[in-house]
């Protein structure tokens, strides 16, 4: 797993206080070269802006001009007329040759800036470190005086106009090949098409990945599914990689908490948005029917766990109930094979909507998902089960918070209206659909409790992973029966 280096690789990880200093310097002057371009390019972005909006009016889909791409540092829609599938052509992410030690993410943070935001002065700039993390460690990086009002205040000011890094080859590039992604017109609605929204350029965002999380995630994948998700305006804009973290654009807004996950002008908000992001997004695949990601990636962490934990106190926790780990295998196989028979459609699926990648704008009445490490070809129900049991909480989680049928129903039916582009949604299609995600809400359990087990081994996080095995596990037990007993109405109405 994990990003590859291409020709002209580093060996190892740079870190800011060693390393190769030319070789460095040779890599960072690729990116700076192509910051110093931004304010004449922004003209011509603007120029092509008020140019497509004007030639687009009549269209009824899009495709994504290179030519706008090496000119603009942007995509841009350009007119099509007669194909029915629009391609993504390729795009390319800027590599910074930096390693952020977990232990100093600030001083990290500002070596970053220096290379993808080489106009600011540091002096100007506030850090905030976020805490909700429980894998990563994620840092907000304020210019000016687009800052938090104070510690347990999430939003942010007003937004100005943003230029955009123009896209450059580096050492490491990240590339959304042509053949990457497809936008079907027939399938495709073009009005939910939401070109990316800019939100603002004075706030970037530094996400660090969490120890050995590579053995977890794929991060070349999850660069890809962050490109992908924001050529379908699902996703902020990504300025840059590095050796063990992104940079990207800041979502204007506060995370959800388990209160206002149930607000009636909230939830719904969220439900069409997952059912904007199944409906849509198309991401081609090799195999007519792509392998779901609860198989491949809980098969692929059931692997990893070991049999003897590193922490003996972690062992004489585990050893019980969760090894040997074969145990704990059987069980999901088990489970996957009587989900699999429920025959919930395949769809692109976030996969980790807990509260905290729900982000709520209230000026703009939405709401957007963020971080897409396992963002990934999944069963539908699966995506909406797991959601629903992360409305317990993950710090302090309280399953007597589980959404009861009446709430489940209700929000389901709203996510199928959008999903299904249709208002007269049959109850039993409702009652079908509860079924499935309940008992997919078990895979979820599973799921999570394999993935805690393996950040109980690797993560230097100050999280019990162990005790949160637990909770997951001990949850799955307690509403295995209820969920599998439960049959979907006969009532058409």
């Amino acid at each position: 797993m994990g990003t590859e280096t291409k020709s002209n690789s580093y060996t190892g990880q740079i870190s800011t206080s060693g390393g190769n200093p030319k070789v460095m310097k040779d890599s960072l002057s690729l990116v700076r070269q192509a910051v110093k371009q931004q304010q004449s390019n922004q003209i011509n972005l603007n120029l092509n802006s008020n140019s497509n909006s004007n030639s687009n009016s009549n269209s009824n889909s899009i495709t994504y001009s290179s030519e706008q791409q090496n000119n603009a540092g942007d995509i841009r829609p350009t007119k099509q007329e007669d194909n029915t599938r629009t391609t993504v052509k390729d795009t390319f992410v800027p590599f910074v040759p930096i390693f952020v030690e977990e232990a100093d993410v600030i001083q990290g943070a500002k070596d970053i800036l220096k290379v993808i935001r080489p106009n600011w002065d540091l002096n100007h700039v506030d850090f905030k470190k976020f805490t909700d993390g429980i894998t990563n460690k994620l840092v907000g990086c304020f210019h000016n005086c687009s800052k938090l009002g104070n510690d347990n205040d999430e939003s942010y000011l007003s937004i100005n106009n943003a230029q955009r890094i123009l896209p450059v080859k580096s050492e490491d590039p990240v590339i959304l090949p042509e053949e990457f992604t497809t936008i079907d017109r027939e399938t495709t609605d073009h009005k939910h098409l939401q070109l990316p929204i800019q939100y603002s350029d004075n706030v970037v965002l530094v996400r660090v990945y969490g120890n050995k999380t590579d053995l977890l995630i794929d991060r070349k994948a999850e660069t890809q599914n962050f490109q992908l998700l924001h050529t379908y305006g699902l996703a902020p804009s990504l300025y840059a990689t590095f050796k063990n973290g992104l940079v990207y654009e800041y979502v204007p807004g506060t995370t959800l908490n388990t209160e206002s996950v149930l607000c009636p002008d909230i939830w719904p908000l969220v439900a069409r948005r997952m059912a904007e992001m199944h409906r849509v997004v198309r991401k081609n695949t090799p195999d007519a029917k792509p392998m779901p990601m609860i198989w491949k990636k809980t098969q692929s962490f059931l692997d990893l766990v070991p049999e003897r934990f590193s922490d003996a106190e972690k062992h004489k926790r585990v050893k019980g109930t969760f090894l040997p780990i074969g145990r704990l295998r059987e069980e999901f196989n088990n489970l996957y094979k009587y989900l699999e028979a429920l025959e919930s459609p395949i769809v692109f699926s976030h996969n980790d909507l807990l509260l905290g990648n729900v982000v709520y704008t209230k000026s703009k009445n939405a709401v957007n998902f963020i971080d897409y490490e396992y963002a990934d070809y999944n069963f539908q129900a699966f995506d909406i089960g797991n959601h629903f049991a992360e409305m317990c909480g993950v710090d302090e989680v309280d399953y007597t918070r589980y959404p009861k049928r009446e709430f489940q129903l209700e929000w389901l039916r709203v996510y199928l209206e959008c999903y299904l582009q249709r208002n007269n949604i049959r109850n039993d299609e409702v009652d079908r659909l509860f079924v499935q995600v309940n008992q997919f809400a078990l895979a979820a359990h599973i799921f999570w409790t394999v993935w805690s087990l393996l950040q109980a081994e690797h993560s230097t996080i100050d999280f019990d992973y162990v005790g949160y095995a637990f909770l997951r596990y001990n949850e799955y037990l307690a509403r295995k029966k209820e969920f599998l007993s439960l049959t979907a109405s006969k009532n058409n109405k």
